[in-house]
């Protein structure tokens, strides 16, 4: 094989497609509350059920697109001269963003009572709000009266976000707290562990390497087998636990996830200069090789991403890594125009996510309802579709009007 000296200067658009890929699926498979009678292969899996659904695949993606992404953004601002005492900074601030957002996201749905003085709808709105006032990327100017104003809309964001945590009962009238992180909050966890891990290890795969197996290895260990007791069965309260539970590192697999896609992000650029039959061959075995550690696996957990078994990590890993690399292969040979209508949501993932939330809030106050037939079966899924499209619209739109979330 060839090795290349790695480049992480250029933006990789096969991993914004990936990531708007994975977006658009996010969205859809959220929207599947809405309607009934839809196939069972398109939702999450029950507790216990041993399935793999396309709304379980989604969130492992979008881990492992979040892993790819870690090298290109701190190789990024190494390249610009910043220093590493910065990017610690710039890690520390965005898992503090995505921490923020997702109790806030959290509280809410433990209803909110109407001591809060508002509607759960009118809240989310307001909170919605208020994450545009500090996170959005305003243009650039010199006008420093524009500054000035930029700098008063972030404030005001931040009070607007204290006053909502100070009024906020819930439906039991309980107060605003951390009850768990939420989907925003574990890949804040999760980026937290792996950039820092990155920062410290930079390229060198002889590191990167064992630590994720050392991730895999946890999840085997620590997941509940068919049998229903874990390998590694400790007692409760145990050393090895608390330390993984400090960490949110929990069983392991979601920064397995992260990892798998630092370290593809890695491998592709070393080898970049490789022919592309070999490529061809060694992702073939790649994706094989998840694939048979899945099905044999299988034999002592079920697939389930919420008991995080180790199938659920080698099949999505699996799926994962050949998704990508078609994508990489579409973008190579000039077909990327094909993903045009979706890239928003691989370019302002943050502002795509938080949109619904809006558009839920609007529907529910002003009653605006759809057809029944419009929300069963195969017309319901098509419904779903549409929408996710549209909320993708709305991100392009918003972007044209610099209105975009950046953390």
């Amino acid at each position: 094989m060839s090795v290349s000296t790695m480049d992480f200067t250029q933006r990789n658009v096969a991993i914004d497609i990936l990531r708007a890929l994975t977006m658009l699926l996010m969205i859809f498979v959220n929207d599947l509350w809405t309607i009934n009678g839809y196939p069972d292969w398109l939702g999450h899996a029950g507790k216990g059920q041993d399935m793999l659904g396309l709304a379980d695949i989604v969130f492992p993606c979008f881990l492992f697109v979040v892993g790819m992404s870690i090298p290109f953004a701190i190789e990024r601002r190494f390249c610009k001269g910043l220093s590493g005492i910065s990017t610690v900074g710039h890690i520390l601030s965005r898992t503090f963003a995505l921490l923020l957002m997702g109790v806030f996201i959290v509280n809410t749905e433990y209803g909110v009572s109407p001591e809060t003085g508002m509607s759960r709808s009118v809240f989310r709105i307001i909170m919605v709000i208020a994450f545009l006032l500090i996170w959005n990327v305003y243009p650039k100017t010199d006008n420093q009266y524009i500054k000035r104003l930029y700098g008063i809309l972030k404030i005001a964001g931040v009070l607007i976000l204290i006053w909502l945590a100070i009024v906020f009962r819930d439906a039991g009238g309980g107060v605003f707290q951390a009850r768990w992180w939420g989907i925003l909050g574990l890949i804040g966890w999760t980026y937290l562990i792996c950039a820092f891990i990155y920062l410290f290890t930079r390229d060198r795969l002889n590191y990167l390497i064992p630590i994720w197996i050392i991730f895999v290895l946890i999840c085997i260990l620590k997941s509940g087998t068919i049998e229903g007791a874990p390998l590694l069965n400790l007692p409760h309260g145990n050393f090895l636990d608390e330390w993984l539970n400090i960490l949110h590192i929990d069983n392991g697999a979601l920064p397995a996830f992260t990892m798998g896609g630092m370290l593809l992000s890695l491998i592709s650029a070393k080898y970049a200069r490789t022919g592309n039959l070999t490529k061809i061959i060694c992702i073939a075995c790649t994706v094989c090789i998840f694939l048979i550690a899945g099905f044999l696996s299988h034999n002592v957990w079920i697939v389930a991403k919420l008991g995080a078994t180790p199938p659920w990590v080698f099949f999505c890993t699996a799926i994962a890594v050949g998704t990508y690399s078609i994508i990489y292969w579409l973008v190579e040979t000039g077909k990327a125009s094909w993903f045009t209508i979706i890239r928003p949501a691989g370019t302002a993932t943050l502002t795509c996510y938080l949109l619904p939330y809006i558009a839920y809030s609007l529907t529910t106050i002003t009653g605006i309802k759809l057809p029944e037939w419009l929300t069963i079966g195969f017309a319901g899924v098509l419904n779903c579709i549409a929408y996710s499209f549209i909320i993708i619209g709305i991100t392009w739109l918003l972007g044209k009007i610099h209105i975009k979330l950046r953390i």
